[in-house]
């Protein structure tokens, strides 16, 4: 039995005001093409389906496309979807029911009775081969939020609150899931969480769960024979048994260079195990230019003497421009943009590096109290910090004569 683990989708994102419906939409028609072509039997998203939690129109259009394709072309494929800290757990938990009907497990939250019972029963799913014999079980937990978790005095005794909530929510499927499955039918664990030792993208994801003070050990999923997880961006493996899938696109710059993939899992001798890392091409490129901040003069040179292949708008390169300052430049962007005024490219994002020190006003007049600061001084200084030189004349002239308008308006 071959199932394919998957994650961070982030239907409907835009990166940094650009729209990406054309890359999401292949992203989906490829995995579809893996689907059929690789015989899979079962497609495991570990959340973070959307961006938002209230996606567009067109984002849940091409998400039920999907999905209506995936049951036209896989009849008998195994479907398990949970929401992420992105997603909306009441917008997902809505047409539970009715995808369910078609075997299509969409999970948005955990459910409880009166009491505070949790209800097992829709998170423990039965993985079934194309005999329809059940080969394994998911236990498919969604993202939980505090409100989401039970916690006792004796189960937090050493542990923080929050992981040993979590805890007793893996442990209470496993256990309701052991009352069901004989003893060569593995589990495996489908969750969206930062884990210890995860290493978190430099600019996309969000500390869940508290921050780092929370992030979950491995233990948690005592009990599972392989975790299957979604959130952190960065395809990777905590333990033989533990992966992170990664997303499918980069969803920041950062994650230009990121191994983009899509894991296939084969359940085999009672055992689930990565067999293959299925890497996923990119339809749109990331330029980040130059390598490293340089002066603006270079900057302009090198996007000059860009040459790029025409393509449609939605396939063009996103740029991240990134320039090195000593002075201020008023007409950075202006200058940035007639630089490739012609260039088939998408202007994402100007990153600019200054050649100052860095250092606030108290780190550089620590002998000096500030309130005895003139506000020229404090100008000045923040000028340095900045900039590696002062301020022109003219410039110190302009910051006066603005404060004095400021302090004196009928002036």
């Amino acid at each position: 039995m071959k199932l394919l683990h998957t994650a961070d989708w982030h239907l409907g994102h835009r990166l940094h005001g650009h729209e990406r419906y054309y890359e999401h939409r292949s992203f989906l028609d490829w995995l579809m093409n893996e689907i059929v072509q690789r015989d899979i039997d079962g497609l495991l998203v570990a959340g973070d389906v959307f961006d938002t939690a209230n996606p567009s129109a067109t984002s849940w259009q091409l998400f039920y496309q999907f999905l209506a394709s995936l049951r036209q072309q896989r009849p008998h494929l195994n479907v398990i979807i949970i929401a992420g800290n992105h997603d909306s757990p009441s917008k997902l938990d809505a047409p539970h029911e009715l995808l369910k009907s078609f075997d299509l497990h969409l999970i948005g939250a955990i459910e409880r009775d009166d009491a505070g019972q949790l209800n097992c029963a829709k998170l423990a799913i039965p993985l079934k081969d194309k005999t329809g014999n059940v080969a394994a079980w998911c236990a498919a937990v969604p993202f939980l939020r505090s409100a989401d978790l039970r916690i006792s005095d004796e189960q937090t005794e050493g542990e923080d609150r929050l992981v040993a909530g979590v805890r007793e929510v893996y442990q209470q499927v496993f256990a309701h899931i052991d009352t069901q499955r004989t003893a060569e039918q593995p589990i495996l664990a489908l969750g969206h969480a930062y884990l210890q030792s995860g290493e978190l993208s430099e600019l996309s994801e969000r500390k869940i769960l508290g921050g780092n003070q929370h992030a979950l050990p491995l233990s948690v999923f005592d009990g599972a024979d392989h975790v299957a997880l979604g959130h952190l961006h960065l395809s990777q493996a905590l333990s033989e048994r533990v992966h992170y899938s990664g997303s499918p696109l980069p969803l920041s710059l950062a994650e230009q260079h990121y191994p983009h993939r899509v894991l296939e899992l084969t359940v085999n001798n009672h055992q689930i195990a990565v067999t293959d890392k299925i890497g996923v091409p990119h339809t749109v490129d990331i330029l980040r230019l130059p390598t490293q901040p340089a002066p603006l003069d270079e900057v302009l040179a090198e996007l000059s003497a860009l040459s790029l292949a025409d393509l449609p708008h939605n396939q063009r390169p996103f740029l991240e421009v990134r320039v090195k300052l000593d002075k201020p430049e008023a007409r950075l962007r202006e200058r940035v943009l007639a630089a490739f005024t012609d260039k088939p490219v998408r202007l994402a994002r100007i990153h600019t590096e200054y050649t100052g020190h860095g250092l606030g006003i108290a780190d550089q007049m620590t002998t000096v109290p500030l309130d005895s600061l003139t506000s020229r001084e404090v100008f000045e200084l923040c000028y340095q910090r900045q900039y590696a030189s002062a301020p022109a004349i003219e410039l110190v002239n302009c910051f006066e004569e603005l404060e004095t308008v400021l302090e004196h308006p009928a002036l």
